[in-house]
């Protein structure tokens, strides 16, 4: 597999574009995954106007790679894309695409799966999540971390 695709942007993600290019590009492949992530509007009871991903141009970036890297290679995939927002991003608003491409559809299935744990959890990208009655810090739950040991 070459280098996995990673971006990190504070620019909206044009989700249709986005996997538009990754059919075209990929699809010759026989199998892909995919998953769009959005924010989601409520916290509990509470309403959630946006997201504030806060981030540190490179560590953050490398953290993600990695994620991809292991994920390629724990999968056998022939290629991974996984585009990330940081920054203000609204309720309603893709934060996250990621997109798998193999021979069969099992990995591909499975890496966005692994990948994805991994992102809710292990990279250097810090969420709060704010609105009207609402402005915390996001950490990882118990579910996540349960999602997370699967993979070990």
């Amino acid at each position: 597999m070459s280098r996995p695709h990673v971006v990190l942007s504070p620019e909206a993600l044009d989700i249709a574009r986005v996997q538009a290019e990754f059919v075209i590009e990929f699809g010759h492949l026989g199998a892909l995954s995919t998953f769009t992530g959005i924010v989601r509007p409520r916290y509990n009871d509470h309403i959630v106007e946006y997201l504030e991903l806060d981030w540190y141009p490179g560590m953050s970036e490398r953290s993600i790679k990695e994620v991809a890297a292991e994920a390629a290679r724990r999968f056998s995939l022939e290629a991974l894309t996984i585009i990330h927002r940081c920054g203000k991003v609204l309720a309603g608003e893709p934060i996250v695409f990621v997109g798998a491409a193999a021979a069969h559809r099992r990995g591909t299935i499975k890496a966005v799966d692994y990948t994805l744990d991994r992102l809710k959890s292990d990279i250097a990208l810090w969420k709060r999540e704010v609105g009207p009655k609402l402005d915390h810090w996001v950490e990882p739950t118990n579910k996540d971390a349960t999602d997370l040991r699967r993979w070990a």
